[in-house]
C-alpha cells in the first residue's frame, strides 16, 4: 500500500510538471499595434515632405492634409502624441511593413496593387493631375498625351509615386520618364530646363509653381485621365487590422464635417475634393 501511494505520488508529481511546462511553453497572446500605441501614448506617422499632404515647416513642425487629420483622430482614440517620420516616397510602404513606422500620412493614393501590400483607411480626398512647366509652357504641354507625341520632350515623376504609371498607361517610354526622389529636386529639375514637365497631383503642382516664381507656371487647362484621379488614404500594416478599424471608425463620421474641412482647408482642400467611393471598390479597381 505504501508502494502504490508512492507510485501515485510520483505520477501526480510528473503530471504536475507536465502541466507547469506546458503552460510556460504557450506562447502569451501577443501585444496588438493599437494596444502598444495606446500603452505608449503614441504613434510613429511616416511622411514624404510632399506639400500639401504632408510635410514639415522650417520650425521642423509636422504638418499637412493627412498629419492634420492624423493628430484629430488619434486625439480621438486617446493618443495626443504624433510623431513624424520623414521618410523618402518610395521607402514608405517598405518602411511600414518593416515596422519603421506604424501609419503612412502622406496622401497616398488607393491602389490595387498598393493594396496587396497594405491597408488602407477609407478615403480622405480626390484629386485630379497637373504639370509643371516652364514659364509660357513653350512645349505647349496639356496632358499625358501631349508628352507621348513629342519624343524629345522629359517628364519629370516622383518615384515611387502613381504618375509613372499614368505616364505608362498614356503611351510614354521609359526614356522620355525621369524619376526624381521629391517635389524641391522635380521643381530644379524644370527650372533648370533638364525636364520639360513634372507630373503630380494638381494642388502639389500649384503649390510648387507659387514657390517657384515667375520661372514656371502650371499648365493650363490640363486634361486629366479618368485613371487618374486618385483618392488618397492612410496605409497600415494588414496584420494591424484593430488599428485600422478603430482609426476608420472615427474617420467615417470625420470626413466631410466642417471640423475636417475648416482644418484642410489652409492647404486648399475643399468640398470638391471630398471622396465620393470607398476603399474596397477603388482596391476592387472600380
Amino acid at each position: 500500500m505504501r508502494t502504490l501511494n508512492r507510485w501515485m505520488m510520483a505520477l501526480s508529481a510528473v503530471a504536475a510538471a507536465a502541466v507547469l511546462t506546458a503552460t510556460l511553453a504557450t506562447p502569451s497572446q501577443a501585444e496588438t499595434a493599437l494596444q502598444r500605441i495606446k500603452r505608449q501614448g503614441f504613434v510613429r506617422v511616416a511622411f514624404a515632405n510632399e506639400a500639401p499632404f504632408g510635410f514639415a515647416t522650417a520650425s521642423g513642425t509636422l504638418t499637412g492634409e493627412a498629419p492634420e487629420i492624423a493628430k484629430a483622430i488619434f486625439k480621438k482614440m486617446g493618443i495626443k502624441e504624433v510623431d513624424g517620420v520623414l521618410t523618402e516616397w518610395a521607402s514608405l510602404i517598405p518602411g511600414l511593413r518593416a515596422g519603421r513606422f506604424d501609419v503612412i500620412a502622406a496622401g497616398m493614393f488607393v491602389t490595387p496593387k498598393r493594396c496587396a501590400q497594405v491597408a488602407f483607411s477609407e478615403p480622405t480626398y480626390k484629386l485630379g493631375q497637373a504639370f509643371l512647366v516652364r514659364n509660357g509652357n513653350p512645349k505647349n504641354l496639356h496632358s499625358y498625351g501631349d508628352v507621348r507625341q513629342h519624343p524629345d520632350v522629359k517628364l519629370a515623376v516622383m518615384a515611387g509615386a502613381v504618375e509613372r504609371g499614368y505616364a505608362r498607361d498614356a503611351g510614354i517610354p521609359d526614356s522620355q520618364i525621369v524619376e526624381l526622389p521629391d517635389q524641391a529636386s522635380m521643381l530644379a529639375a524644370v527650372k533648370s530646363g533638364r525636364v520639360d514637365a513634372a507630373a503630380l497631383t494638381a494642388l502639389s503642382i500649384q503649390r510648387m509653381a507659387d514657390k517657384g516664381g515667375d520661372s514656371v507656371q502650371r499648365a493650363k487647362p490640363f486634361q486629366t485621365p479618368e485613371k487618374a484621379i486618385g483618392y488618397g488614404a492612410f496605409a497600415f500594416r494588414k496584420e494591424d487590422q484593430s488599428l485600422r478599424r478603430e482609426f476608420d471608425k472615427y474617420l467615417k463620421d470625420f470626413v466631410g464635417s466642417p471640423e475636417h474641412l475648416a482644418l484642410v482647408k489652409k492647404f486648399g482642400f475643399t468640398k470638391l475634393e471630398m471622396p465620393d467611393t470607398t476603399t474596397a471598390a477603388l482596391c476592387a479597381g472600380k
